[in-house]
């Protein structure tokens, strides 16, 4: 915990975790304890994870199949897409060689390297893919946030949507990102945090209105529709409850990228109520 023991909360500066994190942010929803807020891109926050530094935090599936021994997952606040995902975009049709992916941990690198195990990956900073991509600099990159839904506005085309291809593989939804809470806490702490993050959503829900505008704000350019359509891609019913075949969708995912050589055993996966 952070000096003065307060919590370490973690989410990104995005619609999806703004809308999903509003109750907690707004005050109408506390936290167990005090808490420090600190925003900053999926990546990053991965890579505090792995390190033991945020207490409760949005992390991508694949960083906790790196930290699944040090972090429970919490049953709310998930994001899931059942038949889509992260975009891999191009401005040709060729096969791509060399792909930009939003950094090492995150699920999207994480399938896109089961899907296409023999590409090239280079990474960059989730909103300046498509800049890449556009430039030239790299023959493809894979789009993550509200890039999923605006990459026509840049000339670019879809070669593969990650969740279809997933949805295909498998049959099964696609989870990309966890809310995840540090085991050293305890376990009746964690299980509060858990319980705030689930109201911080009921309480959004309860509020729509005010929670798009407010998610508007980390929306970089989309209008309050699009917002809207976003935000419900990825705050849906696997968002307020993981639930069995949420859990066993992200058991699949761990499994698979464990076969393949892209992430240790995660022995155990614990979900709180």
């Amino acid at each position: 915990m952070a000096q003065g023991g307060a919590l370490r909360l973690g989410h990104s500066p995005d619609a999806d975790d703004a809308y999903v994190f509003y109750g907690i942010t707004a005050g109408a929803v506390r936290l167990p304890l005090p808490h420090v807020e600190f925003l900053a891109d999926i990546e990053t926050l991965n890579r505090l994870v792995l390190e033991g530094l945020l207490d409760v935090s949005a992390a991508s599936a694949h960083a906790y199949a790196h930290a699944c021994r040090e972090y429970f997952v919490a049953r709310a606040g998930a994001s899931v897409g059942d038949g889509y995902g992260p975009v891999l975009v191009a401005r040709g049709a060729g096969p791509p060689r060399v792909v930009a992916v939003p950094g090492r941990y995150t699920t999207a690198a994480l399938l896109l390297r089961m899907a296409l195990p023999g590409v090239r990956v280079v990474e960059v900073p989730f909103d300046r893919i498509a800049d890449a991509v556009t430039a030239g600099i790299v023959d493809a990159g894979v789009l993550i946030h509200e890039g999923q839904i605006t990459y026509g506005r840049r000339g670019l085309r879809a070669l593969l949507d990650l969740g279809e291809w997933w949805k295909r593989e498998t049959g099964l939804p696609l989870p990309l990102g966890l809310n995840v809470v540090r085991r050293a806490l305890g376990r009746e702490l964690a299980e509060a945090a858990s319980r705030a993050l689930a109201e911080s959503i009921k309480y959004a829900d309860a509020h729509r209105e005010e929670a798009l505008r407010h998610a508007q704000r980390f929306s970089r350019g989309l209008s309050l529709e699009e917002t809207a359509r976003f935000v419900d891609m990825y705050v849906n019913a696997y968002t307020r409850d993981l639930g069995a075949a949420g859990a066993r969708a992200l058991q699949e995912l761990l499994e698979r990228a464990r076969e393949a050589g892209l992430a240790p055993e995660c022995e155990s996966i614990s979900i709180l109520p």
